[in-house]
C-alpha cells in the first residue's frame, strides 16, 4: 500500500466514524462537526465515554490499535446505555457498526459512567498494550533453533532481541494478533490479514549493522505454500511476517564479498571475527583401519556441536569443528590425520544464490559487491541473477526479460540503482547453515534487531545452562553470567517491600 492508498484508506475510515456517530456526540452535549475532525474526534470521544485523552494515542499505534477498537466500541454503546454482555458482543462482531443503528435509531440516551481508577478493565488493558508496546517496538523474546551460530548461540538459548539498537521497525501488517509471529499457537492458523499494509517505516537507531554483528532479520524468500491443481504455488508473506532467522552479518553495503575455503575476505583482506566466535568447519579424519570412533566421549570432550559420518573403514567425516576441536582431535589415538573438508566446484551444481555459477560452492564464492542505496550497477545476463530478486521482489518493480531486452517498468534498462541497502549473513557453522550462501542478500527492511541478552537456555534434555543465564550475547572474551546478581538483587527487594510494607501498617 502506498501513501497514497493509506492517506485514502485514513480518509474513508474518518468518514466512516463520522457517519456514525454525529448524532450521538450531539446527544453527550457536543457539535456534530468535532465527530469529523481526526484525531480532535478520538480526543472529544475519550471524554463522551470518560477515558483518558491519552488513549488516543494508541488508536493509532499499528497492533496496539487492533486491541483498542473493540475496547472503544464496547465502552461506546455503554456510554448511550447499551449496557449487556450481547450489546458488547454484537459491537464487536460487527465491527463496530452496531454503533450506527445506535446511532440513528433516535432512542440512544447518554449515560456517561465516570472510569474507577482501578477498575479491572483499565489495568488488564493497560498490561496487554504496554506488553505489545514492547514487544513491537523495544523488545521481543526468541529462541535459537538451530546450530548455525553454534559455540556463540546454543540450540535452546532464549534471548531478548532489542529493536532500538538498529532503530523500531513500525509493524507493515495492520491487522495481526498481538505478541505472536506468523501462527496463532495451539490452533496453528494464521495470525494475520495480509492487507492492508503499511509503507516501510523504521524509527533513528543508535548504532548501524556492521560486519561482526549477530542479526535478527526476516527470512527474504519466505512463502506461504498451497496448492492449485496439483501444482505447489508459493506467495510471499508480509514483510514483517517473514520467519526470523539469527546470522552473523559479514557484509555491509558497499562491501566487495569474497568467500575462499571457507574463510570471508572483504575487499580483500581477511575478515577478522570477534573472540566469542567460533566458526566451524567440516574435516576429514583418517584413522588406522579398524579404529572406532567413541562419539560420546569426543563430543563431550571436545565440545562437537554436530554428529560424524563414515566415508569408509578409515576415513571418518565430521560436519561441526572449531579449529581448536581439529587440532585436539589429532592427538586421539589411532588417528593419522586430519583435514579440513573443502567442497569442491560441481559438488551444488546451481543451488546456491545466484543459481547461475556451478562452480561456487559453500567454501568458495564471489567476488560479489553488496548493493548500497543510491548505487547504480550494469544490467545484463551476467549480472541480472545476482539482482533479479532486489528488482522484482524487494524493490517491487515489473520486471521482464526477453533475450538480451532487459527492461523495468516497461523501459529498458541497462544499469539500476538500488533503493536500499542489503547485507550478507551467514552462519558460523559453515557447512550446517542455510544463508546468504543460498538465497543472496538480505534487505535493510527486513531488519527485525539485534540479540543482546540471554536470559535461559535449555539443553536438549532441557536441562539449564546456568553458566548461560542472564548473559550478554555481544562483546569479547568468554560470557559471563549476572544471574547470581538478578537473585541477589529480587531478594533484596523483597525484603525491602516486607519491611515497607510492615511499616505502612503501623503507621496505619
Amino acid at each position: 500500500m502506498t501513501l497514497l492508498q493509506w492517506f485514502i484508506f485514513s480518509l474513508a475510515v474518518q468518514v466512516i466514524h463520522f457517519a456514525g456517530t454525529w448524532k450521538l456526540y450531539e446527544k453527550a452535549g457536543r457539535k456534530p462537526w468535532e465527530a469529523a475532525v481526526p484525531v480532535y474526534n478520538a480526543m472529544v470521544l475519550m471524554q463522551i465515554i470518560g477515558r483518558p485523552r491519552w488513549w488516543t494515542i494508541l488508536l493509532f499505534i499499528p497492533i496496539v490499535n487492533l486491541i483498542m477498537f473493540p475496547v472503544v466500541w464496547v465502552l461506546t454503546l455503554k456510554a448511550f446505555g447499551k449496557k449487556t454482555s450481547t450489546d458488547a458482543i454484537i459491537g464487536i462482531v460487527t465491527l463496530g457498526l452496531y454503533i450506527y443503528a445506535l446511532n440513528y435509531s433516535g432512542t440512544a440516551q447518554y449515560t456517561p459512567e465516570e472510569e474507577k481508577k482501578d477498575s479491572t478493565l483499565s489495568s488488564l488493558l493497560f498490561a496487554v498494550v504496554v506488553a505489545t508496546i514492547v514487544h513491537t517496538y523495544v523488545m521481543q523474546p526468541f529462541t535459537i533453533p538451530t546450530s548455525s551460530l553454534e559455540k556463540t548461540l546454543l540450540v535452546g538459548d532464549f534471548l531478548f532481541v532489542s529493536k532500538f539498537n538498529y532503530g523500531a521497525r513500525t509493524p507493515m501488517t495492520t491487522i495481526a494478533a498481538p505478541m505472536v509471529h506468523d501462527s496463532i499457537p495451539l490452533i496453528h492458523t494464521k495470525s494475520y490479514f495480509n492487507k492492508p499494509q503499511l509503507p516501510y517505516f523504521r524509527f533513528p537507531g543508535f548504532e548501524k549493522v556492521e560486519k561482526n554483528d549477530i542479526v535478527v532479520f526476516n527470512w527474504p524468500i519466505d512463502t506461504v505454500r498451497f496448492f492449485r491443481d496439483k501444482n505447489s504455488i508459493g506467495i510471499r508473506k508480509p514483510i514483517d511476517k517473514k520467519s526470523n532467522y539469527v546470522k552473523r552479518c559479514v557484509a555491509t553495503p558497499g562491501d566487495k564479498f569474497e568467500l575462499k575455503d571457507g574463510i570471508v575476505f572483504i575487499d580483500g583482506k581477511e575478515l577478522i571475527l570477534s573472540d566469542r566466535a567460533k566458526p566451524q568447519y567440516s574435516y576429514f579424519v583418517y584413522v588406522d583401519r579398524g579404529t572406532q570412533i567413541n562419539e560420546m566421549y569426543l563430543q563431550k570432550e571436545l565440545d562437537i556441536t554436530d554428529g560424524h559420518g563414515l566415508v569408509n573403514d578409515s576415513t571418518y567425516v565430521f560436519i561441526s569443528l572449531t579449529k581448536d576441536s581439529a587440532e585436539r582431535l589429532k592427538s586421539y589415538p589411532g588417528v593419522k590425520a586430519v583435514t579440513r573438508r573443502v567442497a569442491k566446484a560441481g559438488d551444488e551444481g546451481t543451488a546456491l544464490f545466484p543459481h547461475n555459477q556451478p562452480t561456487w560452492t559453500v567454501d568458495n564464492i564471489g567476488p560479489i559487491t553488496i548493493p548500497e542505496k543510491g548505487k547504480t550497477v550494469a544490467l545484463n545476463k551476467e549480472t541480472l541473477p545476482l539482482y533479479k530478486m532486489i528488482i522484482k521482489e524487494y524493490e517491487n518493480n515489473e520486471l521482464t526479460v526477453n533475450g538480451d531486452d532487459i527492461r523495468i517498468n516497461g523501459q529498458v534498462a541497462t544499469s539500476y540503482t538500488f533503493k536500499q541497502n542489503y547485507y550478507w549473513m551467514m552462519g558460523d557453522n559453515r557447512h550446517n547453515s542455510e544463508d546468504s550462501r543460498y538465497w543472496g542478500f538480505v534487505p535493510e527492511d527486513h531488519i527485525v534487531g539485534k540479540p543482546v541478552f540471554i536470559w535461559m537456555s535449555l539443553d536438549g534434555k532441557m536441562k539449564p545452562r546456568w553458566e548461560r543465564f542472564f548473559t550478554t550475547v555481544g562483546g569479547d572474551g568468554e560470557p559471563v553470567s549476572y544471574l547470581k546478581y538478578f537473585l541477589i538483587a529480587l531478594a533484596v527487594w523483597f525484603v525491602g517491600s516486607y519491611f515497607w510494607k510492615k511499616r505502612k501498617e503501623k503507621e496505619a
